[in-house]
């Protein structure tokens, strides 16, 4: 028979075999831990580059918006030195509408004429365009704005008078025309308030 083993030996035995059986744990345990390192800086590389995204697409939009605003800038600079200028457009625009009888007053306005056309070529060359409403032009509430209303006969919604122009700088407006418009007569608006009803009673009884 063989002989027994001392519980020496056992004890080495017994102390190899957990040896070997810890190894390979020991070697799992170190596996997962870097396979779990790698996935964090995997996740870490996702997200600095998403920022690094997000970032450029940020100073994109902020280069644009000051490129834009760089443009509009330089597109409407005259803007506030144009809206100064009105009152004196204005005051041309009065003087020349008159028609004086005194020829002394007549030879003013040709002189005023001529500094007044000199000034809205100046204008014009900045992009600045009038907006001169004739009488009897339809109202366009986009360049116009009107101050009051008169009967007149015909067709409503037509200018009347011109009390100011307008001016525009490229494609914004500064400041509309100020017009009167005209309106149907009271009478006329009853005539066909009265057609109207007249006409509804028809279709009841018909009903």
């Amino acid at each position: 028979m063989e002989k027994e083993l001392k519980p020496e030996k056992k004890k080495d035995v017994k102390a190899e075999e957990e040896g070997k059986d810890k190894e390979p744990r020991s070697f799992r345990h170190k596996l997962e831990v870097k396979e779990a390192e790698i996935e964090k800086w995997k996740a870490d590389a996702n997200h600095w580059k998403n920022e690094y995204y997000r970032g450029y697409a940020d100073t994109q939009n902020l280069r644009k918006a000051l490129e834009r605003e760089l443009g509009e800038g330089l597109k409407y600079r005259a803007e506030g030195f144009v809206a100064e200028l009105l009152p004196i457009l204005d005051g041309f625009y009065f003087a020349l509408a008159m028609e004086p009888a005194n020829p002394e007053i007549k030879n003013y306005l040709v002189g005023f004429q001529y500094i007044y056309q000199n000034l809205l070529a100046v204008l014009e060359k900045e992009g600045v365009k009038e907006i001169a409403p004739k009488e009897g032009d339809p109202f366009d509430v986009r360049t116009m704005h009107a101050t009051e209303a008169e009967e007149r006969e015909g067709q409503p919604n037509l200018v009347v008078r011109v009390l100011n122009k307008g001016y525009k700088l490229k494609d914004r407006l500064i400041r509309p025309a100020n017009v009167v418009v005209s309106k149907a007569k009271a009478a006329e608006v009853k005539k066909e308030e009265d057609g109207a009803t007249n006409k509804e009673d028809g279709v009841k009884k018909d009903a």
